[in-house]
This record gives C-alpha cells, sequence and structure tokens, in this order.
C-alpha cells in the first residue's frame, strides 16, 4: 500500500476506534492502536510512523530485530509488541527488542524471560496468552490454569506482568472470550487487555479492550510468502 493508503486507513481505524469507545461510555484514549505490521516491508512502518502511529506488533522476532532497531534513533518514542508464540530460545531476542511481549504462556517460557531480562538489563512489559477457546493448535494457557498462571509469572518468576491477551476462536462469537478475558484482566488487578482484531475489535472494545492488534485493515493483505 502507498503512504497515502496507509495514512488514510489509520484515520479510518483511529476513528471506528473512537466511535467504539463513545458507544461504550468509554474516553477515546483508553484504546490503544496496536499496528500489526508482520510480513511487510520497514517502508510500511516508516509510513505509519509518518501518519502517527507509534505502537507495532510484531509475530516473528528475527523478523522484528531486522526490521525495528534501525528506526528507533529515529523514532524513540515507538513501541514495539512481540505478538507472535515465542520459542525458549528466542526469549533473549525478545528480551532485547521488544518493549510488550504478550504471549506469555508456559513456565518454561516465564522462566527464560525472567533469565533474559536479568542478562540484558531490559524488562518490557509481559502479557499472559489465555487460550479462552481451549483451541489446541493455538498457543494460550488453558482456562483452568489462568489464575495459578497469572500469579507464577508474577511471583515466582518475577516478570512486570502488566495485562491479559487472547485470540478467540474464528468460528465463534468473539465477545464472551472477550468478556471473559477482561474480567480474569480485572480480578487480578491487571490494567492492559489485549484482544480483538481487523475484524472484531469494535466488539472487543465493547467488552474492555485496552489494545486492538489491527494490521489488514491498515496494512492490507499480507505480501505473499517467498517460494
Amino acid at each position: 500500500m502507498s503512504d497515502t493508503a496507509i495514512a488514510a486507513a489509520l484515520a479510518a481505524i483511529r476513528a471506528r476506534i473512537a466511535e467504539a469507545c463513545a458507544r461504550a461510555n468509554r474516553p477515546a484514549g483508553s484504546v490503544t492502536l496496536v499496528a500489526v505490521s508482520k510480513t511487510h516491508p520497514q517502508q510500511a512502518v516508516l509510513d505509519a510512523l509518518a501518519a502517527g502511529q507509534q505502537v507495532f506488533g510484531e509475530n516473528r522476532v528475527q523478523e522484528a530485530a531486522e526490521k525495528f532497531p534501525p528506526l528507533r534513533a529515529a523514532h524513540p518514542t515507538m513501541r514495539l509488541h512481540i505478538i507472535g508464540g515465542l520459542q525458549t530460545n528466542k526469549a533473549r531476542d525478545a528480551v532485547r527488542v521488544a518493549d510488550v511481549i504478550e504471549t506469555i504462556d508456559r513456565p518454561k517460557l516465564a522462566a527464560a524471560i525472567a533469565e533474559a531480562m536479568a542478562k540484558e538489563g531490559r524488562r518490557p512489559d509481559c502479557l499472559v496468552q489465555v487460550n479462552t477457546g481451549e483451541e489446541p493448535q493455538k498457543s494460550g494457557v488453558a482456562r483452568a490454569d489462568a489464575d495459578a498462571f497469572i500469579r507464577a509469572a508474577r511471583e515466582e518468576h518475577g516478570l512486570p506482568v502488566t495485562g491479559l491477551m487472547c485470540i478467540p476462536p474464528v468460528d465463534e462469537d468473539p465477545r464472551p472470550h472477550f468478556a471473559y478475558l477482561a474480567n480474569l484482566a480485572a480480578k487480578h488487578g491487571l490494567r492492559e487487555v489485549s484482544m480483538g482484531m481487523s475484524a472484531d475489535f469494535e466488539a472487543a472494545i465493547a467488552e474492555g479492550a485496552t489494545l486492538v492488534r489491527v494490521g489488514s485493515a491498515i496494512f492490507g493483505a499480507r505480501p505473499p510468502a517467498p517460494g
């Protein structure tokens, strides 16, 4: 997409976020837009930055590490979220490059992130990913284990857990999943609730999202994988 198309798309998404907040009697500033730039080139991120976007999301740590460090010198206020499933051997790279890691979902990863934080001297915010639909193919801690894992991530591993994240099943009404996650975050006194994507972020805002992850509605379809 061109720079003008990205700017126009961002303006349209921001307007929809503001309208969704108004319908839910929430202030517009209570929801942060995470522009998901995975697989899109660095130029697309530059175009979004030029249009005032400051917060970005990437799935793969390696891609994020290649794309974002060169941008930080010129854009020191930008923030990068890692939103994809994370292998423990990528923990140190994630801590090095990210401002927020949204996909903490198992004890081994929590331990690896804590160790990486100690070595790197950086403490990015952490979100616990909950598999609200109990889908075996998806990352995320099971509902039954969520309370104990949130406590362990904070108290045993000492992670700076600031919120929760989920990706509801694509073939179900997302609202019950969003409501569950928001209630769970409130129960644990967590301020961030990352839920809602291009197709359903307005419903997520109605249920209490503070972070919405929007990619295709801003940057267009993902480029085809090289092959």
